[in-house]
């Protein structure tokens, strides 16, 4: 009898044993499970964080995500938005930014440090890969262009406030003194800024920094990441990114150029590469802008493009590139004036970038021509550039130029 019960139990232990090798073994639920499908909540800048607060800020954990969903063979458009954040994650941390800390909505104060570093992270890339035509123009531009509310020594809104007001009191005292037929006709935008200009408040200003900020990090959102993808993948890089909808046709094609090591391929890159930071990243956020505070953000946007002379070796002041240049509307009259101010806004889509594709994007040609001379001028220490361009420095300099140079002529 008990020879019979060891037999049956032992029967009973094969027969488990046989069913467990053979029952299907249980997954522990992936990585990426909660992070397919996830939309890009901060895409645009805004705020501080990722791109979705579900999302890890540490590159090791969305890496263990990321390489389970391309194992489990995810379509990239399922987990595209932890990809992007993925390459997001590891662009802020080679740029030695912490994106919890860089957060717009908390003003200049907070994030005068990590404005910088923004620019200074372009001169790095540029300067490791002077074929990387845009990351030089992005340093370039972005950081001459902003210089005049941002400085890292000296952030103090009043001195810019009593700048842009010095300015527009000037404007003001030379509308006056013009005929009154010219008057009609000077451009919206200097008119505005004679009405407004000594208006302006820090308030007003502090503002106007805020959407700068925002504008600033929707850039470096869309754009830098794509840069260190293709930095540690190559094309394969670029193709996931493409396949996840993250790249349009176009810029897959200006990284193909790039890769291909043509001066021809860089050439095109920087224009498209250009044109999606000007014309789809900030377009929407500039008209927003433009339109914003009463009026003032219009006054801002134009105070920025009469002192934003963009650094690049070569390249006019917008008001030398464009000076506006008024006819009297009445029959019979010759007068005109000329006006030492741009003709037009940056603010203005079609305006903007007949400028840059007129004299930024060739004069960044010129200088990437030479790599020697383009690693110099990236190699620049920041805060000599960002001095260098300050409102507040070139203040003395617009004035004596509106006086000298604002002229009632015979046309």
């Amino acid at each position: 009898m008990r020879g019979h019960v060891r037999r049956c139990s032992i029967a009973v232990l094969l027969c488990l044993l046989v069913g467990a090798l053979l029952a299907p073994t249980a997954r522990a639920t992936p990585a990426y499970a909660h992070y397919l499908d996830l939309p890009a909540l901060n895409g645009q800048g805004e705020f501080g964080g990722g791109l979705h607060p579900a999302l890890p800020l540490t590159e090791p954990e969305l890496l263990v995500a990321l390489d389970q969903a391309r194992a489990d063979g995810i379509a990239p458009t399922r987990y595209a938005t932890l990809l992007h954040q993925y390459w997001f994650v590891v662009a802020a941390d080679n740029a030695s930014i912490d994106l919890t800390a860089w957060a717009p909505e908390r003003g200049v104060a907070a994030n005068t440090a990590i404005f910088t570093q923004v620019y200074v992270n372009y001169f790095r890339i540029a300067a490791a890969r002077p074929d990387f035509y845009w990351a030089g123009l992005a340093g370039i531009a972005g950081g001459s262009f902003a210089s005049g509310f941002f400085d890292v020594s000296d952030i103090g809104a009043v001195l810019s406030v009593e700048g842009i007001q010095r300015l527009g009191s000037a404007v003001a005292d030379l509308l006056r003194a013009t005929p009154p037929e010219l008057v009609v006709a000077v451009p919206a935008d200097i008119a505005g800024l004679a009405l407004l200009g000594p208006r302006l408040t820090p308030a007003d200003l502090a503002w106007y920094q805020v959407r700068l900020m925002i504008m600033q990090r929707h850039i470096f959102t869309d754009l830098v990441p794509m840069h260190e993808a293709y930095l540690a993948r190559g094309m394969a890089g670029v193709d996931e990114m493409f396949a996840a909808g993250l790249l349009d046709d176009r810029l897959r094609s200006a990284w193909a150029g790039i890769d291909g090591g043509t001066v021809a391929g860089r050439a095109d890159a920087l224009v498209a590469m250009t044109d999606r930071e000007q014309n789809h990243v900030v377009a929407d956020q500039w008209d927003v802008t433009a339109a914003g505070r009463h009026g003032m953000g219009r006054v801002l946007t134009y105070v920025t493009t009469v002192a934003g002379k963009p650094a690049v070796p070569g390249t006019r002041a917008p008001g030398v590139y464009a000076p506006a240049t008024v006819r009297s509307p009445l029959p019979g009259s010759a007068l005109g004036l000329r006006v030492p101010l741009p003709a037009f806004n940056w603010a203005d889509r079609d305006s903007r970038w007949a400028y840059i594709t007129a004299d930024l994007v060739p004069r960044q040609l010129d200088l990437a021509a030479d790599a020697a001379q383009a690693v110099t001028v990236y190699r620049e220490p920041f805060p000599v550039k960002l001095d260098r361009g300050r409102l507040i420095a070139r203040i003395p300099e617009l004035i004596a130029d509106l006086t000298t140079q604002w002229q009632v002529v015979d046309s």
